[in-house]
């Protein structure tokens, strides 16, 4: 098992560099110059020079790279262009905020998709398949800020029951927090669960049709343990990997439901950063994104395994 983990982590270093040199490329396409929104509307031809000699944007390009990775390489992610602010600082600060938000949408997403999935599968081509696809189809088809609009105007303007925006940090308020993040929770999760509805039932049905789903049967075991036991332990292993996929998205932030909530999370910070020419930022944002994914998808190959008998004997 270390030995794999070992393996995984040596092919996630070349990953994580060939994003890095994709990012620091395609962010000096952008078009503007930093250094003009940075120092206002008088732009004194000193200021500028001074400016772009200060974060090094007058040496090449490739030596630009070369300072930045070498910053990465001990912890240093840059210091924004626009506040001045070590970016490590911003993304420790947003991160929680991500987190909370992804972890709240995936237990939404777990909640509604996977028991849809079951039921659709055991009760395949019956008015309960049928309604659960036409569900995950609207899951996928409704838009995330026409929903989250929507949830604003029933829940919080005509009942009064939630909070419009805004976000409250969990450790301070926890309920408070909880409920700020309930409904943009719930329009993320609306559309995970779709998706993880889909897989489940597929899953579902291929392992229904299995040999040993019969022989258990045959012997005389509930219909529940069946389901349970025998079948949903085996259709898991898929879900598993999309649902590492899925969650990594989330922590990419959701920029539409961020902007419609308020909520301060990673999603809101690179569009600031990207409107504003921050280039540090967004590299440190997108960087910190890519290690998500693959942890992520590390915890998937780990689950994956010891999930699966078969991979365990092999490893």
């Amino acid at each position: 098992m270390y030995s794999y983990i070992g393996k995984r982590l040596l092919v996630a270093i070349p990953t994580l560099l060939i994003i890095s040199i994709f990012v620091f490329s395609l962010q000096k396409l952008l078009p503007g110059d930093p250094v003009l929104a940075m120092a206002g509307e008088e732009r004194d031809p000193q200021v500028l020079e001074l400016l772009r000699e200060k974060y090094r944007l007058n040496d090449p390009v490739i030596y630009q790279y070369g300072y930045w990775l070498q910053g990465v390489a001990k912890g240093d992610l840059g210091v924004s262009l626009r506040t001045n602010q070590p970016v490590l600082t911003l993304v420790t600060e947003k991160l929680p905020v991500t987190i909370q938000l992804a972890v709240m949408s995936m237990i939404f997403a777990f909640a509604i998709g996977i028991p849809m999935g079951i039921l659709a599968a055991v009760k395949k081509n019956s008015f309960i398949d049928f309604l659960a696809n036409i569900i995950a189809l609207c899951g996928l088809s409704v838009p995330n800020f026409w929903l989250g609009i929507m949830l604003i105007l029933l829940v919080s303007v005509k009942l009064h029951w939630l909070p419009a925006s805004g976000y409250q940090p969990f450790f301070e308020d926890p309920w408070r927090s909880i409920q700020t993040m309930l409904m943009p929770s719930f329009v993320l999760g609306n559309a995970l669960a779709a998706t993880l509805m889909r897989h489940t039932r597929s899953s579902m049905l291929s392992v229904l049709s299995a040999d040993y789903i019969r022989t258990a049967r045959a012997k005389g075991l509930p219909e529940m343990a069946v389901v349970l036991q025998h079948s949903f332990r085996n259709a898991i292993l898929p879900v598993v990997t999309v649902s590492a996929l899925l969650f990594g998205e989330l922590l990419a932030g959701a920029v539409l439901t961020e902007q419609i909530f308020t909520i301060p999370g990673f999603g809101k910070l690179i569009v600031d950063a990207v409107f504003n020419r921050d280039y540090a930022v967004v590299q440190g944002v997108v960087l910190c994104t890519a290690i998500g994914f693959i942890a992520m998808n590390l915890i998937a190959d780990i689950l994956y395994v010891l999930l699966n008998p078969r991979m365990r004997a092999a490893l």
